[in-house]
């Protein structure tokens, strides 16, 4: 690419559930976009994603959006938990969806070989959304497929090959819930030496850097721009890097959406905790990020149980703390940062009485097991919410309230994960561009007895803790 700055940005976005093409200009703003929805296939040989839908909105949606804007730079992102596994003329395998089940004794052959938490700083994490379990199955239970398989790169890289033709492995996808990198020396793990998987992973690229220039099948007629592909990013530490583009440091965001993400740029990894669901992400830069998580979308729906988020008040929250009404975790299989309470979740006490009780109820939980997630990574500087949290004002005030030594901020970005991936377009000789964004403080609730009701809470959501 030349040295040139970008007229358009697109970014090509391969979400589990949704795929979108956006078109950013070079100051950060969106100017449009087009969507699809994501296809998955039960088998055989086991649930996985068709590429199909990505190609065929990437041939109708770059030309299309290259007519408002000429595109000089298209990013790759998506989720982190799937592989595609390239032979001599395109996909060997299909790529597996993480929701596939692996058998009982893949698991349990796997577990046996998988590196430690101290090298990894990632647990194996259920059904099939670690990495190194997905690729040990086919390698076990496809033996025939696999043998066919020359090149393994990152579902993230592969939306890149599939556009401009050229395979690369990049940082923040490879260390992403995969197994694959020793965090503590940013090599390939010891897992990846004793399966012999070094051969099939190409070179690293630089998130930002340019990898190819799109093939003829997606310019269509009249392309105006360079059309160049770059190295891509995983889809969590896109938006995280939207923050740190807008200059900001030392920090906390937690990121919500169906899980609740969190990530400190402070905390040592010495200070993780494996039963806690805490883990690290590798941002573009190779900065190592202490991370945290639970099912938070999901468990606030599930505690609502069909109730709206708006319908939540202070006050129902204030008579629910006043009559010991508790939410207790966790209503997924997946505790959090609350080890051993996996589908556990319980309400004690008088039950909520409607629907704005039940929304506010879960709100009241949702900043609670945030508060958890936090103490999980130690968090100590200001927090930034974005998301679905961040436009419930309940929630964010009793987070407030809980954290009252910590600034609570709202964000007012609304999809940081392809504006982060467009700011990438921005780099230039390896520094961030700045592009402002809103962050609005939030002031604490004023609730009468919260702290004692947070230590009950706990007592009974984490006795357990001394014992896991």
């Amino acid at each position: 690419m030349t040295n040139e700055p970008p007229r358009g940005i697109a970014v090509v976005d391969a979400g589990y559930t949704n795929l979108k093409v956006a078109l950013f200009s070079p100051d950060g703003r969106l100017l449009a976009e087009r969507k699809a929805a994501s296809r998955h296939v039960e088998g055989p040989p086991y649930r996985h994603i068709d590429p199909e839908p990505l190609a065929a909105l990437c041939r109708e949606a770059l030309p299309d959006l290259d007519r408002i804007l000429p595109i000089d730079a298209i990013v790759p992102c998506a989720h982190g938990a799937a592989l595609a596994c390239l032979g001599d003329h395109g996909l060997a395998m299909p790529v597996m969806d993480y929701t596939a089940e692996p058998p009982a004794e893949i698991v349990a052959a796997y577990r046996a070989i998988m590196p430690p938490f101290s090298e990894t700083f990632c647990t194996l994490l259920p059904m099939a959304l670690t990495h190194g379990l997905q690729l040990y199955w086919q390698q076990e239970r496809f033996p025939e497929l696999f043998a066919g398989v020359r090149t393994v790169i990152p579902w993230i890289q592969y939306l890149g090959y599939l556009l401009c033709g050229r395979a690369v492995s990049e940082i923040s996808s490879m260390s992403c819930q995969s197994h694959f990198m020793d965090t503590r020396t940013q090599t390939y793990s010891s897992l990846v030496g004793h399966q012999g998987w070094e051969r099939l992973f190409p070179p690293m690229a630089r998130a930002w850097d340019p990898i190819g220039p799109l093939l003829p099948a997606f310019r269509g007629r009249g392309f105006r721009g360079r059309g160049q592909v770059l190295g891509g990013v995983h889809d969590s530490t896109a938006n995280y890097m939207r923050y740190r583009c807008s200059g900001l440091d030392h920090f906390t965001l937690v990121s919500t959406g169906t899980w609740s993400i969190s990530f400190d740029t402070s905390t040592p990894v010495a200070k993780l905790v494996e039963n806690r669901d805490t883990n690290t992400n590798t941002d573009v830069e190779g900065l190592i990020v202490a991370c945290s998580r639970f099912f938070g979308g999901r468990e606030f729906e599930i505690v609502a149980d069909g109730a709206a988020a708006g319908e939540a008040s202070l006050e129902l929250v204030a008579a629910l703390v006043a009559r010991g009404t508790l939410a207790l975790p966790s209503f997924t299989d997946s505790g959090g940062p609350v080890p051993g309470s996996g589908g556990k979740g319980r309400i004690e006490g008088p039950p909520p009485a409607s629907p704005a009780e039940r929304s506010s109820l879960a709100a009241l939980y949702c900043a609670l097991m945030v508060s958890e997630q936090l103490d999980a990574v130690s968090s100590a500087n200001d927090i930034i919410v974005d998301g679905p949290f961040a436009t419930n004002t309940p929630l964010l005030s009793i987070l407030a309230a809980l954290r009252p030594r910590q600034r609570v901020l709202a964000s007012g970005l609304r999809d940081g994960t392809t504006a982060g991936a467009a700011c990438l377009a921005l780099i230039d000789g390896g520094r961030l561009p700045r592009i402002g964004l809103t962050l609005v403080p939030v002031a604490p609730a004023a609730i009468t007895g919260l702290a004692a009701y947070q230590a009950a809470w706990q007592a009974k959501a984490q006795g357990h803790l001394a014992n896991a």
